[in-house]
């Protein structure tokens, strides 16, 4: 007997292609998955996981750093970068399995190889045993992103660096030079900050951040001066030289920043060359495939999410399209993902969080919108552990008192964003999270605050 069933094929293994995998086979979906090198994602588990492992490791550091604010005996010891790498490897390695395994218990056929469309409806995988011919009748491409590396700049993992460099290295750099302060380039100042380094940071706007409130970026700036990282402002690198004993990152307006490394944290770009976008009818610009609301490409069976899309570049929004994908494909009932509710966060410390909208980007709108802050300074949980710096804001419809969005600045924030994204989501009313009793003392007593 023939099998019936939608074949959705899956060109990416990473956090859209297994969720949409996964989500589909269970609605009875017939599944094939095709991953040239780990399952779960390289953006995912060679950016995502990765960094935020060392983040993780980075707080713990500069809490013992810090602890003789607390009354303890303050011995910042070091830190073992070896220990941190096997930490890392271990993690990454142990969410692969897991997928896998998951995949392989709905019987989801994972190919190990590299796919190109060579028609509409049908793909070839290199593999190491050959290629291989697959028709389909949907198809997914989830194939994620890279560092962007510029014209100017020679990266020979060593001295200079992507952020894929950054967790197998020898040592802690002396100095590191980190070129970019968007979300990357302050998640990596941070973390290497924290385990003992010189961090100089070129920001190339005037402040970090560039595309963020100002006054989040101010508390932030604050922090890394007090933290003794420079700020470089206004600069924009041309060129990275080698030198004896490191590196010289050269400006367009002269000024030369001299470090033992140099970080690269210049965006990234989309991996789509070689999937034959072409031989299956696939627009693309600059490199990104364009999406309807349910994810389509210009040819409608054909879906992508995550990275290549150039929408969010998050892991938990490739997630969702992927399981949204998973329903439109099998002719499910499904809801367009809704962008303006997603959350996230930056993690450095203080960390930053932020969903739905805000007041700045609601000023730039010209919506009408109340805001209300609270500084974490006012909050007896932040005070008595030592996390003063930062604030709540909430920002809701004055005629209707619905909460629209919120940002937070303060230690653990992407915890504690998930209340307003929650609130947003559900259409709460700031008057019911005013209402809502939190624990005493706690940090989220600050959301309720900024409500009032």
């Amino acid at each position: 007997m023939s099998d019936t069933r939608t074949h959705l094929l899956i060109i990416g293994g990473g956090p859209a292609g297994t969720q949409a995998a996964t989500t589909a086979a269970m609605k009875g979906g017939r599944v094939t998955v095709i991953e040239k090198d780990i399952v779960g994602g390289a953006a995912h588990l060679w950016d995502c996981i990765p960094s935020k492992t060392m983040a993780a490791s980075a707080l713990r550091h500069t809490s013992v750093r810090n602890a003789v604010q607390l009354g303890l005996i303050n011995d910042p010891g070091r830190v073992d970068v070896h220990v941190l790498s096997e930490r890392i490897t271990e993690i990454t390695a142990d969410i692969n399995a897991k997928w896998i395994n998951l995949l392989d218990s709905q019987q989801v056929d994972i190919i190990r190889g590299t796919g190109r469309f060579v028609g509409p409806n049908e793909a070839i995988v290199e593999t190491a045993d050959g290629d291989k011919r697959i028709s389909f009748d949907k198809a997914l491409i989830s194939t994620g992103s890279a560092p962007r590396v510029p014209d100017w700049a020679e990266v020979d993992r060593e001295r200079v660096l992507t952020s894929r460099d950054c967790y197998d290295l020898p040592e802690v750099p002396e100095h590191l030079v980190v070129i970019g302060s968007g979300v990357t380039g302050v998640e990596f100042a941070h973390i290497f900050e924290s385990m003992g380094a010189d961090v100089s940071l070129v920001v190339s706007r005037r402040q970090i951040l560039p595309h963020r409130d100002p006054e989040v970026a101010a508390v932030l700036e604050e922090d890394f001066l007090e933290r003794g990282v420079r700020l470089v402002i206004g600069a924009r690198a041309g060129s990275i030289d080698l030198t004896a004993d490191g590196v010289s990152v050269v400006c367009n307006d002269g000024r030369v920043i001299s470090g033992s490394h140099a970080l690269l944290a210049v965006g990234s770009v989309p991996l789509t060359d070689g999937l034959g976008l072409d031989a299956a009818g696939i627009e693309t610009d600059h490199g990104y495939i364009p999406v309807d609301e349910y994810q389509r490409t210009s040819v409608p069976h054909i879906y992508a999410a995550g990275d290549v899309t150039g929408q969010m570049p998050l892991s938990s929004v490739a997630s969702m399209q992927g399981r949204k994908i998973a329903h439109h494909a099998l002719n499910l009932p499904v809801e367009p993902l809704d962008y303006s509710k997603v959350a996230e966060a930056i993690f450095t410390e203080p960390e930053i969080a932020s969903v739905g909208l805000v007041d700045v980007a609601a000023a730039a709108e010209g919506r009408k919108v109340r805001t209300t802050k609270v500084p974490f300074a006012s909050n007896a949980r932040s005070v008595l552990q030592h996390f003063t710096r930062g604030f709540v804001k909430v920002t809701s419809d004055p005629a209707t008192g619905v909460v629209l969005g919120g940002t937070i600045v303060g230690h653990r924030a992407s915890e504690l964003i998930g209340v307003l994204a929650l609130a947003v989501q559900a259409q709460v009313s700031a008057q019911t999270l005013l209402e809502t009793l939190m624990v005493h003392p706690s940090m989220t007593e600050a959301i309720s605050d900024a409500a009032e």
